[in-house]
């Protein structure tokens, strides 16, 4: 019987990973590691198999099914408070201008500009279009009449996590339906 996982590259069979207590390390970007780094963790005994793919790898000495998701051994306790990061603020803000919504040619906007005393933190900083950044310039948004729909704060890791929940990847394997939570269709 024809199986997908026999056909498949290695490189194209990531392994997800778990912590200990079987949740994903992250939602967004998902918590994939390649095949070689997943069977390494695994003979350094950092990891168990949770499920395999049907696709193998061999040595001269043994034959191993790859592993498509795996649990740390180790918990790992995430951060409260995640990085300031670009890609962090955009997950915050859902990737969209925090101005007018659009998803295109994002960047990030000093709510109080530095000019005028703004500084680069969590509460000043949200996700701006260009043209709206551009528009607002060195203005607070008062000053430049501009509505900002959501006011800036500092997210919690589990906020963020919660927001990537809300952009699932292109590419889900089926074994890994009982550990993500998405209302779509997963792949065989």
């Amino acid at each position: 019987m024809y199986h997908p996982d026999l056909l498949r590259h290695p490189e194209g069979c990531p392994a997800l990973v778990l912590n200990a207590d079987y949740t994903p390390l992250s939602y967004y970007p998902l918590s994939l590691w390649p095949w070689q780094t997943a069977v390494k963790a695994l003979f350094l005994e950092r990891v168990d198999i949770v499920a395999t793919y049907e696709r193998e790898v061999h040595s001269p000495s043994v034959a191993l099914k790859l592993p498509s998701v795996i649990a740390l051994r180790q918990y790992v306790r995430p951060s409260e408070h995640p990085a300031f990061t670009r890609f962090n603020l955009f997950l915050r803000d859902r990737f969209q201008c925090q101005y007018c919504g659009s998803l295109d040619e994002l960047t990030f906007d000093h709510v109080v500009p530095r000019a005028q005393g703004g500084r680069t933190t969590w509460e000043n900083v949200a996700t701006a279009c260009a043209p709206c950044n551009l528009r607002k310039g060195g203005r607070t948004p008062l000053q430049a009449r501009m509505r900002i729909r959501h006011h800036p704060y500092r997210p919690t890791s589990w906020q963020l996590q919660e927001h990537g929940r809300s952009f699932p990847p292109n590419y889900l394997h089926a074994s890994w339906r009982d550990y993500l939570y998405w209302d779509i269709e997963l792949e065989a």
